[in-house]
C-alpha cells in the first residue's frame, strides 16, 4: 500500500496497528508511534527546547499546521536542529509503524499533521532504513521477545565496563517495564533502546519475563551471582530434594573456562525442566570462543 501511495503522490495519513505515517505528495513528512517518544519529548527531554516553548508553538501555530516553522522563526530552534531531531523521530516511529502487524492498514486522504512541513523523506528511504534496522537487531540477538515483553534481569554479573548508555537502560529493567516503557521514561528513541536491550540479552544480562517469573518466585539454582544482581521476582526458596543434594562442593583447584561454563549450564538446567534456549546459545558461543 505504501508503495502504491508513493506512486500516486497521495496526501494523507496511513494508519497501522503500531503507528501512523503522514504523506504529502507521496513523500513521508511525519510519523508517530506509541512505541517510541514523539518529537516533543525528544526535544524537551534533551534540553533543546523548553516545554513552555513547545506548547507556545502548538498554541500559536498548530491550527495553521506550521508548528515547525514557528519554532524556527521565533528563534527557539535552528532549522538544522529541528530537521535533525525531526528526521530521527520520523525514522524511529516509522520503524515501529511498518513492523509486523495483524491489523489492517487504512489510508485517509487529505489529512495533514499540525507540525507542518520540515523535511520530506521518500518512501524508498523509509523502507530501506526500516529493513536495515530489522537486520541490525537480528544480528545483535535474533530473539524478538526483548522488544515487546516485560523484562527481568537474569542475575548474571554485570561487567564493570558496561557502556553507560546500556547501564542506564539496565537500571530501568524491573520485571514490569517493556522496551517502550523504558524509552518513554528515559526520553530516548525507541530503536536505540531496542539495540541496547538486545545487546544486554545477548550478554545474558536481561531476558523477557517468563510466565514462571510472573506467577511466583523461581528456585535459586540459576546464574545469580548475589542479591545485588537479581530482582525481587527472581528471589525464592532454595529447592530441596535430589536437586539440592547434588549441589557440588567447591573444587580444590580452579575450573577451566570450559568447565565453568558447563557447570553453570548444568546448574541452570537443574532449576527448570524446560530447556533454556538462550542459555544454550550462550554456552555454544562461549565454547566456540575458547
Amino acid at each position: 500500500m505504501l508503495s502504491r501511495l508513493a506512486e500516486e503522490r497521495a496526501t494523507g495519513v496511513l494508519t497501522r496497528e503500531r503507528g501512523v505515517l503522514y504523506l504529502v505528495e507521496g513523500q513521508v513528512v511525519h510519523a508517530e508511534s506509541p512505541a517510541t517518544p514523539g518529537l516533543d519529548v525528544l526535544l524537551t527531554t534533551r534540553g533543546a527546547l523548553g516545554s513552555e516553548g513547545w506548547w507556545e508553538a502548538v498554541s500559536e501555530a498548530g491550527a495553521e499546521r506550521r508548528v515547525g516553522r514557528f519554532l524556527v522563526d521565533s528563534g527557539r530552534l535552528t532549522a538544522g536542529a529541528l530537521e535533525l531531531c525531526h528526521l530521527g523521530a520520523l525514522y524511529d516511529a516509522a520503524f515501529f509503524t511498518l513492523g509486523p502487524s495483524s491489523g489492517p492498514a487504512r489510508f485517509r486522504y487529505g489529512v495533514a499533521h499540525w507540525i507542518g512541513p520540515v523535511r520530506p523523506v521518500s518512501v524508498d528511504a523509509v523502507e530501506r532504513e526500516t529493513l536495515r534496522r530489522r537486520d541490525l537487531l537480528h544480528r545483535i540477538w535474533p530473539e524478538p521477545g526483548t522488544d515487546t515483553e516485560p523484562l527481568v534481569r537474569t542475575g548474571r554479573a554485570v561487567d564493570s565496563i558496561l557502556p553507560p548508555r546500556q547501564r542506564t537502560v539496565l537500571d530501568q529493567v524491573d520485571g514490569e517495564r517493556t522496551a517502550s516503557d523504558i524509552s518513554l521514561v528515559l526520553g530516548r528513541p525507541g530503536f536505540h533502546t531496542l539495540v541496547d536491550l538486545r545487546r544486554l540479552a545477548a550478554a545474558g544480562i536481561v531476558t523477557p519475563r517468563s510466565p514462571t517469573i510472573a506467577s511466583g518466585p523461581l528456585p535459586s539454582g540459576s546464574l545469580a551471582s548475589g542479591p545485588d544482581e537479581s530482582g525481587p521476582a527472581e528471589s525464592g526458596p532454595v529447592p530441596s530434594g535430589p536437586d539440592r543434594a547434588r549441589t557440588p562442593e567447591a573444587p580444590a583447584t580452579p575450573l577451566s573456562p570450559v568447565s565453568t561454563v558447563v557447570a553453570q549450564a548444568a546448574e541452570a538446567a537443574q532449576a527448570s525442566a524446560d530447556p533454556d534456549v538462550a542459555l544454550l546459545r550462550r554456552l555454544r558461543d562461549a565454547l566456540e570462543a575458547l
